[in-house]
């Protein structure tokens, strides 16, 4: 079982909050990556700030450009809300909680994805069972998140990635290196 998925991307003149921080920021923007949102009164999970993951993911440094992060299930009230609708209302909650101001919003996309988080309730404790089937499968590789079913950061991800090329350009069988990426006891993603 996954979690769904939505993001809603928003170009903006400027945020309504200031980095109150001693690290100085292009155009004083908070320093964060992701902001976990814990308000009880809007839907959305976390805010990404793109311009603090890298300049090049902003075409003018003098905007901001952000990812609101809603976690769905596919079919659910906010999956079927038609991208428009979806946007505006993206707009109203971080207005609501003080993250902007709607006039600042010069454009916005809205992008589904699904199965994006695997979920780790149903039949989760059984899946030893398929890793051990499909590891036996000299040419198939379970990398990333969607196919080691286990969340991963983009960096462990990526990393599995490596390792199974690594693997199979050395001619190792095994697959242990990649079961063993993000299942450091910090991270709690092993059972």
């Amino acid at each position: 079982m996954y979690r769904d998925f939505i993001t809603v991307g928003l170009l903006l003149k400027k945020l309504a909050i200031k980095n109150q921080t001693s690290h100085p920021t292009v155009g004083d923007i908070v320093p964060d990556n992701w902001i976990y949102i814990q308000e009880r009164d809007v839907t959305v999970g976390r805010l990404q700030i793109f311009n603090n993951w890298s300049p090049y993911l902003v075409k003018d440094p003098d905007t901001v450009w952000i990812g609101m992060e809603y976690f769905v299930n596919e079919g659910d009230k906010l999956w079927k809300k038609p991208k428009d609708k979806m946007k505006d209302f993206a707009v109203a909650e971080l207005a609501k909680i003080g993250i902007i101001d709607p006039a600042d919003v010069l454009d916005g996309v809205v992008i589904h994805m699904k199965k994006t988080y695997p979920a780790y309730f149903g039949t989760y404790d059984q899946l030893d069972t398929v890793r051990d089937y499909v590891d036996s499968y000299q040419n198939l590789y379970l990398i990333g998140r969607n196919g080691q079913h286990r969340y991963n950061n983009q960096d462990h991800s990526m990393l599995t990635a490596m390792l199974a090329v690594e693997n199979i350009i050395a001619g190792r069988h095994g697959r242990k290196n990649i079961w063993n990426v993000n299942a450091e006891s910090e991270y709690h993603e092993t059972k």
